[in-house]
């Protein structure tokens, strides 16, 4: 922000705080005319956005704008309307601390387009999924049927809010919208059924004439021609504008969204018919007369209030549907046994208000109330920001003296001597009560209030510019005078008896659920109340908004209606506050950074702490004691002069930063070769260091794969690596002794080290060496040799043919040639013997069964071949080729082989039948 003081003069300053003379009015608005000029439409007061219709498109809400906003310190950039959302956002999510925005100004001046701005921002920039969407569409769809159903067009705006609104927006804790909840208040009902001269009723009447189809209005029961409708009779739907709005395309537009927040069409077709029957009585022309107990007057005034409630009640029925709508899905998910549970998360809440109004009525009269209240609201919560943090960084709080409007709004809630518990009692009192019997009990009773003058006690002067039905009100931004007819009937509120009866007969259900609704909520006081207290427990942030003209002409600057509007927006009294203290306030990092140039003790950079060094840059820069002071982690500064010389101190030292530009280029090119060869070299270092990490855990993964299959190249690493880790965790808990049965079993890598398989080796050993002493010792010379040498179970195999002879080979492998080689043998019970030496010598699995031909070691390396053929009986002969030739009987070993088969069931004999 301080980068444009050097524009000043041109621009204005960004923050009217700046201003040196902040008590003149003239001074505010003139600053507010350079800046409307340059198109810059927002100024801020401190934390409070002001805002200055354009009354046209500004290329400023672009998406990189949001993202110049985004995560930005306030201060940073220019004033701008995402400023102020994303810092009410950060605030929400790092100080989890309730938020609200509160936007006000008068019809035309922007409101409505500054709440669609932020909630455009929060779709834009809070974190997406599929249900952050589907909230956000809810959100963004509701708007078209709560402008149609509650905007109109009034002299001073074609798009004009005729209620206040609420609008409570949830985050959850990861900061994405997941519920909204929207309150609205004083909905305008009159307008209903009187408009003032120029002015329309409300959009969707117009809409639902000029763009329903025809089939649509005559279920409805109603015509294509407004004129036909006393409602709507009073102005003309021929402009262009208002073809505009009322186009077939918009209507539809309208109809989609209510038929999705109203869930089905034939909900839509209800609401309708509701809407519908607002405009019918309308129809009602009291000519004759009929059987009633009301004269034709009491008729008019039933049938108007007849319409007010139920378009009054269907509006706040519909709020309610788009807020059922919007917390569907967060219901649902922190809901549970049909308990509703609070969802711990924060909120950013939107109000938009509409300010003072000069004009004399009874909703205008709560309009001026409410502004009191948030006025008073808003001096209250400013003062205490302020002190907290005046407090917080050490410095002394200096009280601050404004008009405390406290004692307007006691004027107006008191209990029992309050304006509006007067009313209250007025219109519920026995007896002939009216307009004028409550503006005399108003005399009698606050008849000496300094801020209530009526016309029987003001003084002459006064006398001759009010009406003797008016009372004025001195509010803290100047008198208001109204006029008290119709204020008991409005306050009432109420339908007759025999109409809501009649109502509870009808065929439509939305009616008697309508009609028959609570009310409490509506009543204004009451709601105010409330609000009043949700506003208090969140931080809030301030939109001003200020129309140009009346005109709605872009460019142009009307002084006297933006003077007046600066007024009844407390504007001056809002900067006063904010100037009672110091100007400027910034962050010592921030303030240091930005002029640490302009001493030479903190430039090129400071390395000491940031609080001595703001200090030697205070003292060289000649500032005097009375003008700043220093606080925990904040520079302040009292006058705006002293910062503007500061400004224009860094602007000339740049001029001469800028000679020696080359030398700091050179200086700069080198720094960013060595930071960028350095960077490579560990840029380098992590790559090799990532592909390392992969390849091992590659090889780990195919080790796994591979655990089960022979060591090979694939595996070794894992097994490798079980092997360490469990001779490694063998190595820190050792059982005590062999014989101890805790000894941690191996994996499958390491069965043939583990010492249980070792000792199951040995025994089998030992019982073997056992046998061969029984039947050796002392008895075959070679026995003593043979007991130094383990028994080998590898050394014997045999084979055997397929076919019916009883002819088998035992294969006996020697290291040395002397061997006369394998045995031949020949046996009538072929396969018990056979299954014997398996049995004993544990070969099951290595008999060879052969087809055709068996090789055998005849001695000293030569082989000798069995050639084995069907024949019809056993022959064994030496054949031509020198291979023993072997003719058996095939159909006498099959039968031999299946009762074998029956007996013993060896696998290895199906095996030899396959």
């Amino acid at each position: 922000m301080e980068s444009a003081l050097t524009a000043r003069d041109r621009v204005g300053v960004q923050d009217f705080v700046l201003l040196e003379n902040y008590t003149s009015e003239a001074a505010f608005i003139e600053n507010l005319r350079k800046r409307f000029k340059e198109n810059l439409i927002y100024t801020y007061i401190g934390s409070v956005l002001v805002s200055v219709n354009p009354y046209r498109e500004l290329e400023i809400y672009t998406k990189n704008h949001m993202e110049r906003y985004r995560g930005v310190n306030f201060y940073e950039v220019s004033p701008h309307i995402y400023a102020v959302a994303d810092n009410s956002y950060r605030s929400m999510r790092t100080e989890r601390k309730d938020q609200c925005i509160l936007i006000s100004g008068e019809s035309g001046a922007g409101k409505t387009e500054a709440s669609k701005k932020i909630l455009q921002y929060y779709a834009v920039t809070c974190p997406a999924s599929e249900q952050v969407q589907t909230v956000k569409d809810r959100l963004l769809q509701s708007n078209p049927v709560l402008e149609a159903f509650g905007n109109a067009k009034t002299l001073r705006n074609d798009n004009s809010s005729r209620f206040g609104k609420y609008m409570d927006i949830q985050f959850d804790f990861k900061g994405a919208p997941v519920g909204g909840h929207i309150i609205n208040y004083l909905l305008e009902k009159s307008r209903v059924v009187h408009q003032n001269h120029g002015e329309r009723n409300f959009h969707i009447f117009y809409q639902l004439i000029e763009g329903g189809e025809e089939d649509l209005l005559r279920r409805l029961g109603l015509e294509r021609n407004p004129q036909q409708y006393q409602y709507l009779v009073k102005v003309s739907i021929s402009t262009c504008e208002a073809k505009k709005d009322c186009r077939k395309s918009k209507f539809m537009q309208v109809l989609m969204n209510l038929i999705y927040i109203v869930a089905g069409l034939t909900d839509c077709v209800s609401v309708l018919s509701i809407l519908s029957l607002s405009l019918s009585p309308s129809c009602v022309c009291f000519l004759q007369q009929l059987m009633s107990p009301l004269n034709l007057e009491q008729a008019s005034s039933a049938r108007d209030a007849l319409s007010k409630a139920v378009y009054g009640r269907t509006f706040t029925w519909l709020v309610n549907k788009i807020n059922l709508l919007e917390n569907k899905d967060y219901l649902r998910k922190y809901t549970g046994n049909g308990r509703y549970n609070q969802l711990i998360c924060t909120n950013t809440t939107h109000l938009k208000f509409t300010a003072f109004i000069v004009f004399c009525s009874f909703e205008q009269f709560c309009i001026n109330y409410c502004n009191e209240k948030l006025q008073q609201l808003f001096i209250e919560l400013t003062l205490k920001s302020e002190q907290e943090e005046y407090e917080s960084e050490g410095i002394t709080w200096e009280p601050v003296q404004y008009f405390n409007n406290k004692i307007i709004c006691d004027l107006v809630e008191e209990k029992f001597k309050g304006i509006i518990s007067i009313l209250d009692e007025e219109c519920l009192r026995p007896g002939d009560a009216s307009d004028f019997t409550f503006l005399e009990k108003l005399e009698d009773t606050v008849g000496g209030h300094p801020h209530f003058v009526t016309h029987k006690l003001a003084d002459g002067k006064t006398r001759k510019v009010m009406g003797r039905d008016e009372f004025r009100l001195l509010h803290y931004a100047g008198e208001v005078n109204y006029n008290v007819n119709g204020f008991l009937d409005k306050n009432n509120d109420l339908l007759f008896r025999n109409l809501k009866e009649v109502s509870l007969f009808s065929a439509q259900n939305y009616i008697i659920s309508i009609l028959l609704c609570d009310v409490a909520a509506t009543q204004f006081k009451a709601s105010l109340a409330k609000l009043m207290e949700i506003l208090m427990s969140k931080e809030p942030s301030y939109i001003r908004c200020i129309k140009p003209n009346d005109s709605k002409q872009s460019g142009r600057f009307d002084e006297v209606l933006i003077r007046h509007q600066v007024k009844y927006l407390g504007l001056m009294e809002n900067l006063r506050v904010r100037r009672a203290g110091f100007a400027y306030r910034r962050r010592y990092e921030v303030f240091l950074q930005r002029y640490k140039s302009l001493c030479p003790d903190t430039w090129p950079n400071w390395q000491g702490k940031l609080a001595d060094g703001v200090a030697i840059l205070v003292k060289h820069l000649g500032y005097k004691p009375e003008e700043y002071k220093l606080g925990r982690s904040k520079i302040f500064i009292r006058f705006p002069k002293t910062l503007f010389a500061t400004e224009d101190a860094l602007e000339t030292r740049k001029h001469s930063l800028g000679e020696s530009s080359w030398h700091s280029k050179a200086c700069k090119i080198m720094s960013i070769a060595i930071q960028a060869w350095w960077r490579g070299i560990l840029a380098r270092r992590r790559a090799q260091r990532r592909r390392e990490a992969a390849d091992t855990i590659r090889r780990f993964i195919k080790g796994f794969i591979y655990r089960h299959k022979e060591r090979c190249p694939e595996n070794e690493y894992f097994l490798d690596y079980v092997r360490y880790s469990f001779l490694m965790k063998l190595h820190r808990n050792l059982p005590k002794n062999v014989l101890d049965k805790s000894w941690p079993t191996p994996p499958a890598a390491l069965v043939e080290f583990s010492v249980i398989s070792l000792l199951s080796f040995l025994c089998l050993q030992l019982e073997q060496k056992m046998i061969a002493s029984e039947i050796f010792k002392d008895k075959k010379d070679n026995y003593p040799q043979s007991v130094s040498k383990l028994f080998v179970s590898t050394r014997l195999s045999i084979s055997v043919s397929s076919l019916s002879d009883g002819l088998f080979v035992l294969h006996v492998p020697s290291d040395d040639n002397k061997q006369k080689g394998d045995v031949v043998l020949q046996s009538d019970h072929v396969i018990e013997t056979l299954t014997k030496i398996a049995i004993c010598a544990d070969k099951i699995n290595t008999i060879n069964i052969n087809q055709g031909s068996i090789k055998f070691t005849v001695g000293q390396g030569k082989e000798g071949i069995i050639d084995f053929t069907p024949g019809s009986e056993l022959l064994v002969a030496k054949a031509k080729n020198g291979h023993l030739s072997v003719v058996s009987v095939l159909k006498y070993f099959q039968m031999f082989l299946k009762q074998l088969l029956h007996k013993y069931s060896f696998d290895f004999v199906s095996v030899a039948l396959k």
